[in-house]
Formats: structure tokens, C-alpha cells, sequence
């Protein structure tokens, strides 16, 4: 058996990628050294780009594994080490590929990413929980996902995530967003205080300034879709949004009462004040399908919150902005829904086959597969003058 060569082993290593930065580690410069002796033993060392790096068992499993498959390797030694601070500094300009600090990529003409914010008029209709949901039904159609829980004082994304006690890394000021293992990547800033139970006491000018951190500091890098979760209402980071992202579509959660449909409408003229497109309502808690009815094989929905706020928010904003604002889902009452939440395992991946999901899966499909406009964004043109 002929022993592999560095090149092979380089190959092998090209194809495991950083878990948090999701590029491989090859190009990251995290790869040191790496050799082969003649009994097939492969050393090398692989530099974590901070000491205590939370991911460093998946980086040895992955490493472990891409060179045990090389034909000829019999072991592998393996040393994880640490960057220098010029180390991270040279990873630090290749992940911003030369860009200027504190730009937020997701607002640039070249951008590609679609960006979701998700919004309501009002507390307690479920927006984190449907945020989370089409967040996972989206990665589970193969697009690489983000969340930003930009909720800032009811951020509960990353507990409904099953990430809320891990903390980002943070390469110098450039922040790793957290990876999950349904592979939606999120950043909230209940991981950059330095406290979970800690209160955030914020207005204006530091409510702009969170925003900004979690758009412009942390690498996203290649992403199809970036939802936002907002706060409920039409505040600061609304208006925040509508400055920073004006190319930002909107997605507007309401539940079928009055009370909520009337706010609902407030949320969807706030974003279109700041000239976002409104794509679509969500009715949550739609309805509650009798489960003694099902027994028997009949179909039976028990409105308990009332019924219609879903159309009339969608009815509202479309004949105000002049377009169709379609009703996108009515998500029914599910108790495995709220579980899900709780124990950081939504529902679109504990219960595929539930009525919810299944909603919230046709949601994320309508939500993707839509094509880019033109509308809110900059063309990036000038005026040649006149002939």
C-alpha cells in the first residue's frame, strides 16, 4: 500500500469546514502543519481560533474522519493549538474580505440574501415561536439560514433554538454567529450580555447600536435567508430596520381577534412607512382542532380566539399599499408547538407530521422559493446627464 501524499491529506482536510464559520478549515489558515511517516501515521496540528473553542470536539471528529478515509492513512495525531493575535487578525481580514468595519452586507446592491423581518403589532402571538419554525423549514429545504433575535427585550429565539447558554466566538471585534444542529446559524443579544438573567435597559441610540453589532460585527457569511425577529410594536428597532435594511421584505404575525388584527395593521403601515414590502400575514393560534372530533374521523375547529383577524389584516394592507398581501398560513392551536418551544425543539423537526408544521413548512416553501424584486432596493446608478 503506497503511503498518501501531503497533497492528499490537504485535499482530505479541504473538505472540513470551521462548524461556526462554516468554510473550510484550509482556507481559514487553521491547518499548522500536517506529515505522514512511513508506517501511515498522519500528525498534524490544527489552530482553533480561540482557546476553550466551544466546537473543537466536532473539529477533531470531522478532522479525524476526512483523513482516516485517505487510503494508506493508519492514524491520525492530532494537536489542537491556538491562534496568535496576528493569526486572527489575518483570519479577521479574509472572513471581511476587505470590506470597511461596520458595514452591514445584507444592505449592499450585490446582495443576494433574502431578508425576512418578522413582525406584529402586539406581545404574545407567537412571532419567536413561527420566526424559529420557518427558520428550520427553511434549512431543511437546503438553504443556508440566520436568525437574528433582534427582540431585544423578550430575546427567547436561542432557548427555543436549544442554544440559549452558549456564547458566540468572537475572532478580535468580529463575532461568530451560533451554530445549531438543525443548522440555522442565530445571534441574540441574550449571548452578549454577560449574564443570561440579566435586563436590558435600553432606548433609542442603544437599541440602533445592538442592532447594527448583530448585522455589521457578526460574519454570516454566505447565507440564502436572514430572518429578523422584532420586537412587537413599531419602535426603535423598527425604525432602525427600515434605515439600515431598506431592501428587507416583512412578514406580519397576527392571531384571528380583533384586538391583535387592529395593532397587526399598525406594524404592516410602519413597515411600509419606511418603504419595506409587506410579503404576507401569518394567523397563529388560527384555531383548535376538537380532538374528539378526530377520534371519530370528523373535523370539527374550535375558534377560541375568534376567527377572521388573519384576512382582515391582509384585506387592510392591501388595499392601503395598493398590492396583495396574501394571508401566507393559519397556524392552528397545537400543544406540541409550545412544547417544542420550550424544550428547544421546535415543532417543524420534533413533529414533521403535525398540522402546524406542516403549515409553517408550506410557509417557509411560498417564503423562499420567492424570487428577489427590484422594489426598496438600490440600483446604484447615476445620471449620465442629458444628450
Amino acid at each position: 500500500m503506497s503511503l498518501p501524499s501531503v497533497d492528499r491529506l490537504t485535499a482530505a482536510l479541504a473538505t472540513v469546514q470551521d462548524p461556526e464559520i462554516k468554510r473550510p478549515i484550509t482556507d481559514l489558515g487553521m491547518v499548522a502543519s500536517v506529515d505522514v511517516d512511513e508506517s501511515g501515521l498522519v500528525r498534524l496540528t490544527v489552530l482553533l481560533t480561540v482557546a476553550g473553542c466551544p466546537l473543537k470536539d466536532t473539529i477533531t471528529r470531522d478532522v479525524n474522519g476526512a483523513l482516516r478515509a485517505v487510503e494508506g492513512v493508519t492514524d491520525v495525531d492530532l494537536t489542537l493549538g491556538v491562534m496568535s493575535a496576528e493569526q486572527r487578525a489575518g483570519l479577521k481580514d479574509i472572513l471581511s474580505d476587505g470590506r470597511a468595519q461596520r458595514e452591514i452586507p445584507f444592505s449592499q446592491p450585490g446582495s443576494l440574501t433574502k431578508v425576512f423581518a418578522i413582525a406584529s403589532g402586539k406581545g404574545g402571538v407567537g412571532k419567536s415561536s413561527v420566526t424559529v419554525n420557518l427558520a428550520l423549514a427553511m434549512a431543511g429545504q437546503g438553504l443556508r439560514v440566520g436568525v437574528i433575535d433582534a427582540d431585544i427585550y423578550g430575546h427567547s429565539v436561542p432557548a427555543m433554538l436549544g442554544v440559549a447558554d452558549t456564547r458566540p466566538t468572537q475572532v478580535d471585534d468580529l463575532i461568530m454567529p451560533v451554530p445549531t444542529s438543525s443548522g440555522v446559524s442565530v445571534i441574540s443579544i441574550g449571548m452578549l450580555k454577560p449574564r443570561r438573567d440579566q435586563v436590558v435597559a435600553w432606548r433609542g441610540p442603544m437599541l440602533d447600536r445592538a442592532l447594527v453589532q448583530m448585522l455589521a460585527d457578526v460574519y454570516w457569511g454566505d447565507l440564502d435567508v436572514l430572518l429578523l425577529d422584532l420586537p412587537p410594536g413599531t419602535g426603535d428597532v423598527a425604525i432602525s430596520l427600515g434605515q439600515h435594511l431598506p431592501g428587507a421584505e416583512v412578514v406580519v404575525v397576527t392571531t384571528p381577534q380583533e384586538a391583535a388584527a387592529e395593532v397587526a395593521e399598525r406594524a404592516g403601515t410602519m413597515a411600509s412607512m419606511m418603504h419595506q414590502r409587506v410579503v404576507g400575514v401569518i394567523e397563529n393560534m388560527s384555531y383548535l382542532a376538537c380532538p374528539h372530533c378526530a377520534e371519530t374521523g370528523t373535523e370539527h375547529r374550535l375558534e377560541v380566539f375568534g376567527s377572521g383577524g388573519g384576512d382582515r389584516v391582509a384585506g387592510t394592507l392591501s388595499a392601503r399599499f395598493g398590492y396583495d398581501v396574501p394571508v401566507l398560513g393559519r397556524i392552528p392551536l397545537d400543544l406540541a408547538l409550545r412544547e417544542g418551544g420550550d424544550a428547544g425543539k421546535p415543532i417543524v423537526e420534533s413533529d414533521p407530521t403535525a398540522l402546524a408544521a406542516q403549515v409553517l413548512t408550506e410557509v417557509a416553501q411560498r417564503l423562499g422559493g420567492r424570487q428577489r424584486g427590484l422594489a426598496g432596493m438600490q440600483l446604484g446608478l447615476t445620471p449620465a446627464g442629458r444628450l
